[in-house]
């Protein structure tokens, strides 16, 4: 039993590691007015408990370290991937283009740091990855320096030195990234003296998302269209939409390539917000109506959700299921990870969609055996596409990428590379018929499974030194991560409002994103409701990270020049 308690083996690793991550949860769960570091104090518990005594052992901390992170950010990356790259072209590029800033005042301050006060850059790579909170580029950072200095003939122990004071570094500009941001958002909506909820207001009203479905009440007024066959009509006008039913005075009629259209038929149309201009002029203005109006005149239509749970049908275009030909069904709406969609020909069907289906309950019925819809099927993970996803990230993160003057190539690594493959497969995959869909809480499992592992890893490895790093100097890191969260954040806020123009709660995003702070997101959220600022959020947050992970490898190797 001494052994297991004090000894230096695989049981009493796992033993600390278990009882830092059961602790640092526990405390993680108290707020002060409505903020928590939740996770981090996994962290901080680990530096606790190395500094009393308490060793793990080095190569286990190593791979835990590594493995942890990689499936914290590879969880990540899967949940933003579908829609990362719709993002980018609905204003993102605007967006990642201020956090790209910030991320790079965040370098400009840290060297300068460096140069004027004359401590070590290394060190200071360390401090700027917790001051802006950001774990993986600490991971990445201690990862190039045991890489360098092994190339360079130094000492192992002594680059072990150097990567703990690198953690130590982190923890202690840690809680000052977290609660700098919150006062900075706050500060800031004071300073330009904006109403929250006139701004939430103004965002809900003017809300236009190219992929949201939007369901119109339209007459039929055009001449030109009088009389035409539905099929006829789409082939000679085209447009982005879906008919779902046709009243024809008192009554439904289900519409099919047949179906003619005449004068003062009603048609409920479900189209994309930018789209709904085309249809007004193709069919005519919309009328007074309500979803209500159709329902109470269908006397043998109805109106189900469907879960698509056949993974072979992953990659399938919904026009290659002759849904409306072959059942009599028309799928007007799709939901994937709760975002209405409309229901194009072109769109590519992924495990978990649910499909908003019209048609007789009979005839439903024939496709919910065909798309599966069963109860309790999501539940399986898929586990085959997330480890072969590891794989390719990591062989990805391992090509060396070489910049001119830097004399070592810099490597995208455990943090970066799995970070990408992931939001390419998850937005890839339906298309390839790669199944890569994980209900959300097996996907926040992993994530926080991935993080506290890590977390726990980097206080063990980092506790032996902590407190004498503070003494011989470190309080100065302190002031030093302050001005390497405040600086940044501040500009950036004051850009974004004066001359990007965003909205607050894009702003909100947009820094919490930038700064990869999940604490600021939970404050903004909690304090302001509602969920516009997570959208900005995952908007930014794979570019930041990535360009995190990059600067901060890219320092090290500097440093070492």
């Amino acid at each position: 039993m001494k052994e297991l308690f004090f000894g230096q083996g695989i049981a009493h690793t796992i033993l600390l590691l278990a009882f830092v991550i059961a602790i640092g949860i526990y405390l993680g769960r108290f707020k002060l007015k409505g903020v928590s570091l939740g996770s981090t104090w996994i962290l901080f518990v680990g530096i606790l408990v190395s500094h009393f005594g308490f060793r793990a052992d080095p190569e286990i901390l190593h791979f835990v370290k590594e493995f942890g992170l990689i499936l914290f950010v590879f969880s990540i990356g899967l949940q933003v991937g579908p829609g990362f790259f719709h993002s980018l072209r609905s204003g993102g590029v605007k967006m990642n283009l201020l956090a790209i800033m910030n991320v790079l005042l965040a370098v400009a301050v840290t060297w300068t740091i460096s140069a004027v006060a004359g401590e070590d850059l290394k060190t200071m790579v360390g401090v700027m990855s917790g001051a802006v909170t950001n774990t993986p580029g600490l991971g990445a950072a201690q990862q190039t320096l045991v890489d360098v200095a092994a190339s360079s003939g130094i000492n192992p122990a002594e680059a072990s030195r150097a990567a703990s004071e690198l953690a130590s570094g982190y923890a202690v500009a840690y809680p000052i990234g977290v609660i700098g941001v919150i006062l900075v958002l706050l500060f800031g909506k004071n300073l330009f003296k904006i109403d929250a909820s006139r701004e939430l207001a103004e965002l809900e009203a003017h809300e236009s998302s190219e992929g949201q479905a939007r369901r119109m009440h339209v007459a039929v007024e055009n001449p030109a269209i009088f009389g035409k066959k539905l099929s006829e009509v789409l082939h000679d006008f085209g447009g982005d939409f879906v008919i779902s039913r046709i009243m024809k005075g008192d009554e439904i009629v289900f519409p099919t390539g047949d179906t003619v259209l005449d004068e003062g038929d009603k048609v409920l149309v479900v189209t994309s917000q930018d789209e709904v201009e085309k249809v007004r002029i193709l069919f005519g203005q919309e009328v007074p109506m309500h979803v209500e109006d159709w329902t109470r005149k269908d006397h043998h239509l109805v109106t189900r959700r469907l879960t698509v749970t056949k993974s072979s049908l992953t990659g399938k275009k919904l026009k290659d299921l002759h849904f409306r030909s072959a059942y009599e069904v028309s799928v007007t709406r799709v939901i994937r990870s709760g975002v209405q969609l409309v229901a194009r020909p072109e769109l590519y069907l992924q495990m978990g969609d649910a499909l908003i289906c019209v048609g007789a309950e009979e005839n439903i019925k024939r496709v919910a055996e065909k798309v599966g819809n069963t109860s309790g099927a999501l539940d399986k993970p898929n586990l085959v596409p997330i480890f072969l996803g590891i794989v390719v990230g990591i062989i990805f993160g391992s090509l060396p990428i070489r910049f001119p003057g830097i004399p070592q190539a810099i490597k995208l690594g455990l943090a970066g590379g799995p970070l990408i493959i992931a939001i390419l497969l998850g937005h890839f995959g339906p298309k390839y018929k790669i199944t890569t869909y994980t209900t959300m809480s097996a996907n926040l499992m992993i994530r926080e499974i991935g993080i506290s592992l890590f977390l726990a890893a980097v206080g063990l490895g980092a506790g032996e030194n902590f407190v004498s790093s503070i003494v011989n100097g470190g309080y100065w890191w302190i002031l030093y991560g302050a001005l390497i969260t405040l600086i940044p954040v501040s500009l950036t806020f004051v850009i974004a409002r004066v001359f990007a123009r965003l909205n607050f709660y894009q702003i909100c995003g947009l820094i919490s994103g930038s700064c990869c702070n999940p604490p600021a997101l939970a404050f903004a959220q909690g304090m302001y409701g509602s969920d516009y600022t997570s959208v900005n959020y995952a908007t930014v947050y794979p570019l930041s990270m990535f360009m995190r992970v990059l600067v901060a490898q890219l320092l090290i190797l500097i440093s070492f020049a």
